[in-house]
């Protein structure tokens, strides 16, 4: 089968689909720096502006979230609907300027409105990014790719969490807001004029893999993917784990500032390297088993995130409940006992996220996935995103009398219960996606 002109070829995967991988994945990751690096701008934004931990929950959540989740479905139906490299292309130059206005932002409002535009411009990414690997390696060896992408957001922690902790430190925060928006300049230009577009549903091999259907209207789209019970519970439980992680990872360096006593440089070196190492190999590590143990049972798709849920739990609560003994020192950088927790933590954590979004891929027809991954991503958005990082400043300022400075170690403990809730919703999905051999319906016959 011969591809047209333009388009990959569908018969192989070469070294295109690999380097278009790593351009998507690279986007990714600069979108979550400037997510991430709000965890080590907490104090000096509350600082400069004068506000509490609810207000700084609301501008690194709620602010981004409402926006995120409102652009969410129209931004799905366009991947749908238009060239996805293009509409990614159009994004990442609108991030660019937007995430520049964060760091112009004169008042703690103008920066709120200013996170508002990032969201608009980043609510495209995921959905369109998964839609393409999706059409770039075939359902057997996707975990692994899909996990190389999403690892993308955990390395760079690294460099959102130690590095950007060092340029907020010493150049300011606003400093870090402008030098994150260079390279999506880079990497919208690369997409316009160098990047082609692959064929959709190029491994699907069904009887109607290839057929376009007429698209709904966007609610009725949406209603529609919700009637199916399998990705009804599997959205939902991710968010929940969203919801959990999120909270974790906004509020660890302050977490490590206010009950560890580490600077905030250190704070954030030891969050980025620590946390951000050890989730990316985990991530890829979940993807990898995922690809080899489905290949024997599909249950696998769901295990893995049930194994990692549970895992993570277990590690979570004593890196709370830990003193704040230290461990080792090196160089001038003090490493707490409790951050072996967090290392186990972090690498458990993100079992979920390849083996789960494969699953996605295969639960709906492609000429629908672009909506599918924009419903999953807003459930997780305002789950995750909005919800966790307020509630975790909710909770700590309640606890705040009773506790002191250690409300915050309290309030990270009580958001991370939903997660019991999602292990419940994986065992759902299983059920309800075995009945269709976890492979996609036609919507057609919803």
């Amino acid at each position: 089968m011969t591809a047209p002109a333009g388009i990959f070829s569908p018969t192989r995967v070469g070294w295109r689909s690999h380097g278009l991988l790593f351009l998507l994945a690279m986007v990714f990751a600069d979108n979550f720096v400037g997510r991430q690096i709000l965890a080590v701008m907490v104090e000096p934004i509350k600082s400069e502006f004068g506000v509490s931990d609810t207000a700084i929950g609301l501008i690194s959540g709620l602010a981004f979230a409402a926006v995120y989740a409102l652009m969410g479905l129209p931004a799905g139906r366009l991947v749908d609907r238009m060239p996805r490299i293009r509409l990614l292309a159009m994004s990442c130059l609108v991030w660019a300027v937007a995430t520049m206005a964060c760091g112009l932002a004169g008042s703690f409002l103008a920066l709120a409105f200013a996170r508002m535009l990032v969201a608009v411009s980043e609510s495209p990414t995921t959905s369109a990014s998964l839609s393409l690997i999706a059409d770039l390696y075939p359902p057997q060896r996707r975990s692994f790719a899909i996990s190389c992408f999403t690892a993308a957001p955990t390395f760079s922690s690294i460099i959102g969490l130690s590095i950007g902790a060092w340029v907020v430190e010493h150049y300011g925060w606003r400093s870090a807001f402008i030098a994150l928006g260079v390279p999506a300049l880079v990497f919208g230009t690369v997409l316009a004029f160098v990047v082609r577009e692959p064929q959709r549903g190029r491994w699907d091999l069904t009887p109607h893999a290839h057929s376009q259907p007429a698209l709904l209207g966007m609610g009725a789209e949406a209603r529609k993917l919700w009637a199916l019970p399998a990705y009804r519970c599997l959205i939902l439980a991710g968010g929940l784990a969203t919801l959990s992680s999120y909270a974790i990872g906004m509020w660890n360096t302050s977490f490590l500032v206010r009950s560890h006593g580490l600077s905030l440089q250190h704070a954030g070196l030891l969050a980025g390297v620590i946390c951000g190492t050890s989730a990316g190999i985990g991530g890829l590590l979940s993807g990898w088993l995922s690809d080899r143990l489905c290949r024997r049972n599909p249950h696998w798709q769901v295990s893995i995130p049930v194994m990692g849920h549970m895992a993570a739990i277990s590690a979570l609560i004593p890196y709370l409940l830990w003193s704040d003994a230290l461990l080792v020192r090196i160089g001038d950088v003090p490493i707490p006992t409790a951050m072996l927790w967090c290392a186990l933590y972090s690498f458990f954590a993100v079992w979920w996220v390849a083996p789960s979004y494969n699953l996605v891929t295969q639960l709906v027809p492609p000429s629908r996935r672009g909506t599918a991954m924009a419903l999953q991503t807003i459930v997780s958005t305002l789950l995750g995103v909005g919800v966790g990082p307020l509630i975790t400043g909710l909770f700590s300022d309640m606890l705040l009398p009773m506790f002191g400075q250690e409300s915050l170690r309290y309030a990270l403990l009580l958001v991370n219960l939903p997660v019991v809730c999602a292990v419940l919703l994986l065992v759902l999905t299983a059920n309800h996606a075995s009945r269709t051999g976890y492979r996609h319906v036609d919507l057609s016959t919803c």
